[in-house]
């Protein structure tokens, strides 16, 4: 009963969700609650989902009324609504067993706010959260920049410097012209510099073990970059696809969708196809892939132990739901 409300604050963020909490009296429900919270579809996967679903499902009618665009995100937000109810039904019965406490619910009587205590409530909880999680945030935060930043290649800057250097030093052309071109260099650069990172070569680390998903070493460099946060994966697909900055105008969104359609895997195949689509999302809504989520669930439990565990039981449940996906799309047929 009493795990409801933080459920449902969890489809906006799972961070509220989670310190809400709070109002659980039973510490194995609380628990429970917390480990299963980040399975609700928060709005930080809802840029995938309109990527991917934009990209490569078919927008057409099923039974003349329904859209398979929209269904397919539906189905997003029930199959972490299901999963969730299935792994708390499973905790509650191993892990963390224990009696199921009556729901009694007493509703004090209500007054109206004071703006002063309000204020002041919200600056004592802003500093506690910046002073406990944000320090696990921001180190981990600097810790990824790092990974797709670094080691700078002279031969890569080099090459590009020549290139820029050409173009600035060819034959006067309209400066329009130039520009763009000089801003399509700039593109291309970037996404050879995050190809060469040390997330890029851990994307290409962790690419036997995400080829089964249908993914390619690319995809791992989105998936290792969003570990940040989930919706960094399009902007780390602009750059690695060298799109560009990624913004929510819709030439930007077409423009992304437009060149991941394109995408072929060496064999030939498209490698965005609809089942791809499909198993990338799957992936998405069961990995734990929010530093911040992470950092308050340390400090929701005083220990590394249930974040760690939480990391790694989303991310096995992931992989194998991603994997049943894809490879028992192929199996009926589907692409």
């Amino acid at each position: 009963g009493k795990s409801f409300i933080p459920m449902l604050s969890s489809f906006a963020c799972a961070i509220p969700g989670i310190m809400a909490t709070r109002t659980i009296e039973t510490p194995k429900d609380r628990l429970v609650t917390i480990l299963v919270a980040p399975l609700m579809s928060c709005s930080a996967r809802l840029p995938v989902y309109t990527l991917l679903i934009g990209a490569c499902i078919p927008d057409r009618e099923i039974l003349g009324f329904i859209k398979l665009q929209g269904l397919t995100m539906l189905s997003m937000y029930l199959l972490g609504i299901v999963v969730a109810l299935l792994m708390a039904w499973l905790f509650k019965q191993t892990l963390l067993r224990g009696e199921t406490p009556l729901l009694i619910m007493e509703l004090p009587p209500y007054k109206k706010p004071v703006l002063r205590i309000v204020l002041r409530q919200m600056w004592d909880r802003s500093k506690i959260f910046l002073r406990r999680a944000g320090t696990v945030i921001l180190g981990i935060s600097i810790l990824l920049w790092f990974l797709a930043s670094y080691p700078r290649t002279g031969a890569v800057e080099q090459e590009y410097a020549q290139r820029r250097q050409a173009i600035v030093s060819t034959a006067p052309a309209a400066e329009s012209a130039q520009a763009a071109q000089l801003e399509a260099l700039a593109r291309e650069e970037a996404g050879a510099k995050l190809r060469w990172s040390f997330a890029g070569r851990i994307g290409r680390l962790i690419e036997p073990v995400i080829a089964p998903l249908g993914f390619d070493w690319k995809i791992g460099i989105g998936i290792v970059a969003s570990f940040a946060a989930r919706e960094v994966f399009v902007s780390t697909m602009s750059t690695v696809y060298n799109v560009g900055e990624y913004d929510e105008s819709q030439d930007s969104a077409r423009s992304l969708a437009q060149t991941l359609r394109d995408q072929v895997r060496p064999d030939g195949s498209l490698l965005y196809t609809p089942l791809t689509a499909v198993a990338l999302m799957v992936f998405y809504v069961f990995a734990l892939q929010c530093v911040s989520t992470v950092a308050v669930v340390r400090r929701e439990t005083n220990s590394w132990k249930w974040p760690v565990f939480q990391w790694a039981y989303m991310g096995v449940l992931a992989w194998v739901l991603a994997f049943a996906t894809y490879q028992g799309g192929r199996m009926l047929g589907f692409q």
